[in-house]
């Protein structure tokens, strides 16, 4: 078989070219999903998933390519014989402290995509000898290969491949690995992207601030993971509450906070909100970030009045929806393959003084409910703890699994402290009514 090649996506090239603003420091993309498990899982029931995953599909064992400056960017896999799989390492910790030290190794030991495969897995034995408590499966990877939504459908497949190990093919319907080309005409798809380019031209007048805004010399990659409940799933105003507008317009709040602290200026905080164009209900591709933005923008002065912002924020995505500036802002993004690393971003407000946005903010909803155990062991709880750029060099990110809510603050040392950021959970936890998990 010859060597096979998988296009990035528009959101990929995104990805990696706001990493190339950072250019000469060893800056990471990474990516984590973090399982918690009942039990300690076999090692090598993962290596075993991951060699029949490679008979099906060759991404993970993919490097990343550019024949030319100008040439279209591509995951390359040789011939199935030639395909090493991913890493799968193990690790016994004896406390949640020396866990949480793992994981933050993980997040900043950076995925060089050209020489090495661009994801690996950890598992980590957690609790006092001689019977270890509880299982943690990491997956990492380089963030441009696939979105969070795609992590938990390779972990979906794995799991499959592990209850079928003796299947000579899987049962069900065929998986889409992969997202279709866009089937509709250049000239249609033209018109959209130059919709999308006046559009993004007119975003802001002023470039955004950010924490990480002035900073030299970042540090390394950190997380803070907290788990809670709802203190009354049933109250007025709950639903609203899991919207993400309400959770950014609650996040701006907390980031007002800090804005105010440091004295930094009232411009309009910019800040990406992803956007999952998979049907709703399909699992969809795993390979490739399935992603569209719409650029949410309010001043910290806005903050005060969290509803009122809230209601802003959800009329300003609405208007986005109905003039379609988020298909057209997906379009958009694929022709990023025609221009080098150094002008994909040009139409972004800031980025020539390697400005991006004002913080990041996600919420990826609902671990999948048939992911209740996997490998033998039952899912206690499941988050995603992404790498954050120097700039912004804060984000905040949601997540649910069952009747947990996780809330992860990613920061870069240098642009957050550790207690700016508790100041930020707190902010979080009180705005949702939350009750923390011990």
């Amino acid at each position: 078989m010859p060597g096979r090649r998988l296009p990035l996506r528009g959101a990929d090239l995104v990805l990696i070219a706001m990493h190339s603003l950072c250019k000469g420091r060893d800056v990471s993309s990474n990516t984590l999903l973090v399982v918690e498990c009942d039990g300690p899982i076999a090692p090598e029931r993962i290596r075993r998933a991951l060699d029949r995953l490679l008979d099906f599909c060759p991404w993970p064992a993919a490097r990343l390519r550019r024949p030319f400056p100008w040439g279209r960017l591509h995951w390359a896999a040789g011939p199935r014989a030639a395909l090493v799989p991913p890493p799968v390492r193990h690790r016994s910790v004896a406390s949640r402290e020396e866990l949480h030290a793992e994981l933050e190794s993980e997040l900043s030991s950076v995925i060089d995509p050209r020489r090495d495969p661009p994801l690996r897995f950890l598992i980590v034995d957690c609790g006092p000898e001689p019977a270890r408590g509880h299982g943690v499966l990491v997956l990492t990877w380089f963030h441009p290969l696939m979105d969070p939504r795609g992590g938990q459908n390779l972990l979906r497949h794995l799991a499959r491949f592990d209850q079928e190990e003796n299947q000579a093919t899987p049962r069900g319907a065929p998986w889409a690995f992969t997202p279709q080309p866009d089937p509709r005409p250049l000239r249609e798809r033209g018109r959209l992207a130059r919709q999308s380019v006046h559009y993004m031209r007119t975003l802001t007048a002023v470039a955004p601030v950010s924490p990480g805004t002035g900073l030299i010399s970042p540090g390394r990659a950190r997380f803070r993971q907290e788990s809670f409940v709802e203190r009354d799933p049933q109250a007025a105003g709950s639903r609203a509450m899991r919207e993400i507008c309400w959770r950014l317009a609650l996040v701006g709040r907390a980031m007002a906070e800090l804005w105010e602290r440091r004295g930094l200026p009232d411009v309009p905080f910019l800040v990406p909100i992803a956007v999952d164009l998979r049907p709703k209900g399909d699992p969809g591709p795993t390979f490739g970030n399935v992603l569209a933005f719409h650029f949410a923008r309010f001043k910290p002065s806005e903050t005060a009045n969290v509803a009122a912002l809230a209601s802003a924020l959800r009329r300003q995505m609405a208007d986005a929806v109905r003039d379609g500036q988020i298909e057209a802002n997906s379009v958009a993004m694929e022709f990023l393959q025609y221009r080098p690393l150094s002008m994909m971003l040009r139409d972004l407000p800031g980025t020539s003084e390697r400005e991006t946005f004002s913080f990041n903010c996600a919420d990826v909803m609902d671990f999948p409910a048939v992911l209740g155990s996997a490998f033998g062991r039952r899912i206690v709880n499941a988050y995603h703890a992404p790498a954050v750029l120097p700039r912004p060099g804060i984000g905040v990110f949601f997540n649910r699994c069952a009747t947990r809510s996780n809330l992860v603050v990613s920061w870069i040392e240098g642009a957050a402290a550790e207690d700016e950021v508790g100041r930020i959970v707190e902010v979080v936890r009180e705005g949702m009514g939350w009750t923390r998990i011990p």
